[in-house]
């Protein structure tokens, strides 16, 4: 490869000059006559393209029908598979008091019956009425109300108690294979109702509220009382469980 020789400043001058001077005497070019393409397809002055005219015809979806699937003729619309919330035996009343009169039904249930101590309660009862859940759940049988106790007897020690869960219906073929277990139907009739709020621990301070209520109104009930448990039992200091109490007049 050749290499190029360094140009000096005057050579460089001079190659300058003599380009310009042949440049003077070209005479310059006439102007041309022909439009120039930027004047002949001038751009538009902005570049957001208009949507305001649309196609005869054309018509944007309704933002909420354009994401619905199409329906198919003949077909049932889809059911939830979520199961309808258990019950509690009565309505909750639309005024909160203190004391509620009320009308107990009787509804089908499973029952269980159980035997434990004060101390061991909510344990025993949470053990039972697992068991009523998972026998109903391999016969099939839908429960429809919350789980309640009974209590039969009472002593210093502990307690004898019927757990029950209410259900859509009796079985036609009878128990179901847990040993104990049997169906019958809840306590009805009229009934007083009291609510607790708080934990387990402190529920006999709402038994003793209840039993000053039957005194100083001279009201004489059965020696038997019916929890509700509006809320699922967890453990006997959760200070979140919403119980009802209801008191069968004699």
């Amino acid at each position: 490869m050749t290499r190029l020789r360094p140009v000096t400043a005057a050579a460089l001058a001079l190659a300058l000059a003599v380009s310009a001077g042949r440049a003077a005497e070209q005479p310059a070019p006439p102007p041309s006559k022909t439009p120039s393409p930027a004047e002949a397809n001038p751009l538009s002055t902005t570049t957001v393209p208009d949507t305001s005219a649309k196609p005869a015809g054309t018509v944007n979806p309704a933002p909420d029908k354009s994401l619905a699937p199409p329906s198919v003729p003949g077909t049932a619309p889809a059911r939830s598979s979520t199961p309808p919330a258990r019950q509690t035996l009565v309505p909750a009343p639309a005024e909160p008091s203190d004391v509620d009169e009320v009308t107990l039904p009787a509804k089908p249930a499973a029952i269980l019956s159980g035997k434990t101590t004060w101390e061991e309660a909510v344990a025993s009862l949470k053990a039972s009425f697992a068991r009523i859940e998972g026998e109903l759940a391999k016969a099939g049988i839908r429960p429809t109300g919350r789980p309640l106790a009974v209590f039969t007897k009472t002593e210093d020690n502990g307690f004898q108690y019927e757990a029950m869960i209410p259900v859509e219906a009796v079985p036609s073929s009878g128990p179901t294979s847990g040993e104990g277990l049997r169906f019958g139907a809840t306590p009805s009739g009229k009934a007083l109702r009291f609510k607790h709020a708080g934990s387990y621990d402190e529920i006999s301070g709402t038994y003793d509220t209840l039993i000053a209520y039957f005194d100083a109104k001279d009201i004489a009930v059965q020696d038997r009382f019916i929890e509700e448990y509006v809320t699922d039992l967890s453990e006997s200091a959760d200070d979140k469980l919403d119980i009802n109490i209801y008191a069968l007049p004699k």
